[in-house]
């Protein structure tokens, strides 16, 4: 059986070091000078910029002085890349993302400068571990998920591309929740990143930008005034960006806020010192700590602040650097701007950044005195968005009085461009009232909102979403009406990841074997893996595969061991599902399947059974509290099986605490099979599932999001598909959705439901999944019953698989090979060639003439 030849052809530790300091064709050999002189620099940084010496120093100190000796091979490049983009007047690109989930830089960096190599022998030669090194490094979570890992996937790919751009966001003190599990509960704690410091980022308070808030309008003729007014100061944070094997290094800045003065001297007159000091926190908490998502809006007054905030500094900043690279400024501030557009793209990152048009429109007409028509002309040839979600309560509406009290100049701009807009639908649609009523960017139904997608729609020159199935369900469904009015402006970019950090740094026994086979051009041309499809029949290649995948899993199982104590069969499938707990990625139909399989071992311990070790991992929002139960009643199952004498190692639950990049590194390339369960329609793409797809792992999934085009890329065969599609969803809910006529026909589940209602799992506390359950019985919104059965059938089939090594690795390899077109290279060249409309930039190094 397969999970004998795993244990057999699993390597020991001492092979998998041997394999590690073997790694050097996409690495290559560190020259002795180069070796010398990080070394030296090493040094020279321990001593004057941490000021310890190595009797004193700590593991933090000696990453401190690495980060600082790699920062001195960026910034020659980072100062050359800008001053490149300004002697060529280029047309740049602004990325503006409220999130940005970058993960640790140290590996990244050194991979892509080619500095690996020189690294790890200058440390060998020290005595110091590089790997405890980069454990020092805390992840830069300054994101939810999918959406700020994407961005950080593009930044690397810009830069790669040698495209001019710029990322914008704010640098939250404190990034998402870390996660800890007590007693089966999920607890939140704060993830202060910047305890120690960051060497990666460069202070510019040269740049400060003043942000105004709060306040009233009052006119003189044509004039606006936005007056009485507060103040807050952004300062930015500069973050040097690198590409692989190239020159050029782009820049991420973030946005941190400060309060405009020291103190209000008025509280120390009357003794208030710690009144003065709470004044400041107050402006300064904009930036304190990044909102969890719960797929839900929630329409707070700091949330607004912060998107506000984040494009006000943005587009002062994006505006200084066009009229810096003026030759000269023309008199007319109409023909100032009249090539605005030519210069400046900004895509707009979701909704979250939509503040950005009207704040555009306030700063050309009130401050630099454009006409509307020009104005609009320049926002509407600047800007283009990208739409994340069609879930209806995921999408921004901001009411009418927050607005008016926040940020009231920019309430009557949307005001202004919603009126032009309907008179643009009337002139279509004439006598069509309800799409007018449909179509408006104020909703009056109820309280008084703006809708922050309609709004990007109308002010953008192209809309797009991330992947084929979400792009088609935009123009039939969420943005149908604008379609029919605007159908030139929508188009499709499907998702990708970077190929750097997503195999060549998380994977290097596999990015070694792939090397040896086609060359080392795949990293920056992701198509060539499909040259890996002519050894598919290769015995001892697939051997190699093999044993590659193994080795990681005994890390993941050394991970898992060290910190859960849980000892893992590594003979066993790794069946792997980690992403946001929500209720429409179903982790509820794994823990169910979970169940079914715990039962039947139960019911007949001699059965005939493929080993199972099912990891869970994932954040809950702090105040979603079913994704909270989600996670809770994972973590009571897992306690029962694992302590299951009967189970033995025939089924382990882990669920894997603290889900970050860092450790998505570890996982990815350990996984058997990546479970991708969200009911059709709702996932707009996914980004992990290309990450267990490059890395060798077989997908169980919907045809949902991105599932469709990896479908297409390596034929259904090679993919493990189940469940309904999008219009059987939606025929399902016109017929009307009764679960209990599905249950009837299933026992096991029957059996499952009650166990989790009846507190079978957590004794102590029986009723506490009881809700849950009637909730999923009563309102199953996500289908999870619908589904169970196909879920379950192609499940076993899944099974058979895996007893079949060679059958199994055969079809990994197959999804490795298919995976080309899921790098984050061929998504932003589509996006610069087909919405940006700009170049790669050649960088040189050569010292300039002048």
């Amino acid at each position: 059986q397969h999970y004998y030849i795993t244990n057999n052809l699993s390597m020991t530790s001492e092979e998998s070091d041997f394999l590690r300091r073997k790694q050097i064709s996409l690495r290559g050999l560190p020259e002795i000078d180069s070796v010398k002189e990080v070394i030296n620099n090493f040094n020279r940084h321990l001593h004057y910029t941490c000021a310890k010496d190595r009797n004193v120093a700590t593991n933090k100190d000696f990453y401190f002085a690495l980060a600082n000796t790699i920062m001195d091979k960026l910034i020659g490049k980072w100062i050359r890349t800008q001053q490149s983009y300004h002697k060529q007047s280029v047309k740049r690109v602004y990325y503006l993302s409220l999130e940005f989930m970058m993960g640790r830089t140290l590996s990244n960096t050194m991979i892509n400068l080619m500095l690996e190599g020189a690294c790890d022998e200058a440390l060998y030669q020290l005595g110091l571990d590089i790997e405890e090194l980069e454990s020092e490094e805390p992840d830069a979570g300054l994101g939810n998920g999918g959406l700020g890992r994407l961005a950080a996937c593009f930044l690397d790919s810009l830069a790669t591309l040698g495209y001019p751009a710029y990322g914008y966001g704010i640098r939250y003190e404190h990034g998402l929740f870390n996660q800890a599990i007590v007693n089966c509960n999920q607890i939140e704690k704060p993830d202060s990143w910047l305890t120690y410091g960051n060497p990666w980022e460069k202070a510019r308070p040269e740049y400060t930008i003043p942000v105004k808030f709060y306040g009233h309008t009052q006119r003189t003729g044509d004039q606006v005034e936005w007056v009485d007014y507060t103040t807050v100061i952004a300062m930015p944070y500069d973050t040097p960006i690198p590409g692989y094997k190239t020159n050029t290094v782009n820049t991420l800045r973030l946005w941190s806020a400060k309060s405009p003065k020291d103190f209000d001297l008025s509280y120390f007159n009357h003794g208030n010192y710690i009144d003065a000091v709470l004044d400041r926190n107050i402006a300064e908490n904009i930036s304190r700590v990044l909102y969890p998502n719960d797929n839900f809006f929630e329409g707070k007054e700091l949330r607004l602040k912060q998107e506000y905030f984040m494009v006000a500094a943005t587009l002062v900043d994006i505006i200084r650097r066009f009229k810096v690279n003026k030759a000269s400024i023309p008199e007319s501030k109409e023909e100032l701007y009249l090539d605005f557009s030519e210069k400046v793209a900004i895509q707009l990152n979701d909704t979250h950044p939509s503040l950005a048009v009207p704040e555009l429109m306030r700063i050309l007409i009130d401050e630099e005195g454009l006409s509307w028509d020009s104005a609009w002309k320049v926002c509407k040839g600047t800007f283009a968005y990208t739409n994340h979600t069609i879930l209806p309560e995921a999408l921004e509406r901001w009411p009418v009085t927050m607005l008016d009290h926040v940020l009231p100049r920019h309430l009557e701009i949307i005001y202004l461009i919603n009126h032009y807009h309907l008179e643009e639908v009337r002139a279509k649609f004439p006598g069509d009232n309800e799409r007018i009523s449909r179509m408006s960017i104020v909703e009056e139904n109820g309280e008084k909102r703006i809708n922050m997608a309609y709004l990007s729609v109308v002010s953008c020159h192209t809309v797009n979403g991330v992947a084929a199935i979400h792009s088609g369900l935009l123009v039939t469904s969420l943005f149908k009406d604008f379609y029919e009015l605007t159908p030139g402006k929508f188009q499709n970019k499907t998702n990708g990841i970077t190929p750097r950090r997503w195999l060549v740094q998380c994977n290097p026994s596999l990015s070694h074997l792939i090397t040896e086979k086609i060359g080392d051009a795949w990293p920056t041309n992701l198509y060539q893996l499909e040259k890996l499809k002519e050894f598919v029949t290769d015995k001892t290649f697939l051997q190699e595969v093999f044993k590659t995948k193994q080795g990681n899993k005994r890390r993941l199982a050394q991970y898992v061991a060290d910190n859960y104590g849980i000892t893992l069969n590594t003979g066993s499938m790794f069946d792997i599902q980690v992403k946001r707990i929500h209720e429409y990625k179903r982790q509820t139909l794994n823990l169910l399947h979970v169940i079914t399989l715990y039962n039947r071992i139960k019911s007949n311990p001699n059965l005939e059974f493929v080993p199972r070790t099912i990891f869970f991992g994932g954040k809950a929002a702090p105040g979603y509290q079913t994704a909270k139960q989600i996670v809770s009643l994972i973590c009571h199952l897992a306690n029962v099986v694992n302590n299951d004498p009967i189970v033995g190692d025939k089924l382990k639950v882990v669920f894997l605490a603290n889900y970050r990049c860092s450790l998505a590194e570890i996982i990815m390339p350990a996984a058997d099979l990546s479970e991708q369960t969200s009911l059709a329609g709702t996932e707009a793409s996914g980004t992990g599932n290309m990450k267990f797809m490059l890395n060798g792992a077989l997908t169980i999934g919907t045809l949902d999001g991105a599932n469709v085009e990896m479908a297409e890329e390596m034929g259904e065969d090679n993919i493990f598909i189940f469940g309904m599609k999008v219009d059987e969803v939606q025929q399902l809910w016109d017929q009307g959705y009764e679960t209990r006529r599905y249950l009837a026909r299933l026992p096991e589940l029957q059996l499952a439901l009650s166990q989790i209602s009846t507190g079978y799992f957590n004794p102590a506390e029986p009723h506490k999944f009881r809700d849950f359950a009637e909730q999923l019985i009563s309102n199953d919104r996500f289908c999870v019953i619908a589904d169970y059965e196909s879920y379950l059938k192609v499940q076993e089939e899944v099974s058979e698989l895996y007893m079949d090594w060679i059958k199994w690795t055969e079809k990994c390899l197959y999804n490795i090979a298919s995976a080309g077109k899921f790098s984050s290279d061929r998504t932003i060249k589509q996006y610069a060639d087909e919405i940006w409309d700009i170049k790669p930039v050649e960088v040189d190094l050569n010292p300039p003439k002048e």
